[in-house]
């Protein structure tokens, strides 16, 4: 595929309300306007609040629920996700193709154990992903999900949607990897609580990890282990373009040795954090 193929994962934390589907819709339509060339695989989690609101009607029901139909009631949020953020751009003239889980191609070996555990035992079968993008501009996917070898949807944990983004960014080759949230990325102290926080522009995974080990959780460790094995660089950013960015390079490249201190935002719908 000649065109260059980006892929963008879209957090709970900017999936908030309708209007901010209809925001994310035309920052995408802005993007392909301003990348002739640029192919776009969209991943997007529940809207914010969502997979919370689903783990409490479940557990109105039962106070342990099983954790296949758990699993099954929490796509429910992924999959509206798609739909939505699809129905934006087709109103304003852009087509795209919307995918429910087992389009994704992403399989996650059951013998590995739940949530991010699987990570080992993941496999990415991108066939129906690479056909779909050579004849549309934008194919989005429901993050945080992927199905057992024997079909069934299961979860990737917690910030599961950066893992499917990092998957299959892996998987397709993709030129770029990008992580939207609603902060520009990785700051010395939470911006939104600290007017003298600072903006990191490059961080290696050593030292991403080190500050997730520390309970920083803005992006999910199981994607940053997963990224920095497979040599891809992360960039985590907002949709404000005149705002900073955070590019996370592999171990081996040079680094910004001033961070002490990482903002943490717990997405794929659920509540902000802050930690040191």
């Amino acid at each position: 595929m000649s065109a260059r193929l980006s892929v963008l994962k879209l957090g709970g934390s900017v999936l908030r309300d309708n209007a901010s589907y209809a925001a994310g819709a035309r920052w995408l339509h802005a993007r392909l306007a301003l990348n002739q060339d640029e192919r776009l695989v969209v991943i997007v989690s529940a809207q914010y609040g969502t997979t919370d609101d689903l783990l409490a009607e479940a557990q109105a029901v039962s106070a342990d629920p099983c954790p296949q139909a758990l699993d099954l009631l929490w796509s429910t949020g992924e999959l509206r996700s798609v739909a939505v953020l699809a129905l934006h751009l087709q109103a304003i003239g852009v087509s795209a193709v919307p995918f429910n889980v087992h389009q994704t191609g992403l399989v996650a070996c059951p013998e590995q154990g739940r949530g991010a555990d699987r990570l080992n035992g993941t496999a990415v079968r991108p066939l129906r992903l690479l056909a779909a993008l050579a004849h549309a501009r934008i194919v989005i996917v429901p993050g945080f999900l992927g199905v057992s070898a024997g079909g069934a949807i299961t979860s990737l944990g917690r910030g599961g949607s950066d893992l499917t983004a990092v998957l299959l960014a892996a998987a397709v080759r993709a030129d770029a990897c990008e992580l939207i949230k609603d902060v520009p990325g990785y700051f010395t102290a939470d911006p939104h609580r600290r007017a003298d926080a600072r903006p990191i522009e490059n961080l290696t995974f050593d030292d991403a990890l080190r500050m997730a080990d520390a309970g920083c959780d803005l992006v999910q460790r199981a994607a940053l282990a997963a990224a920095d094995a497979a040599r891809l660089r992360l960039v985590i950013r907002s949709m404000d373009a005149a705002a900073p960015v955070t590019t996370v390079h592999p171990s081996h490249a040079v680094k910004d040795r001033s961070t002490d201190h990482g903002v943490r935002h717990q997405d794929d719908s659920r509540g902000p954090a802050v930690g040191a």
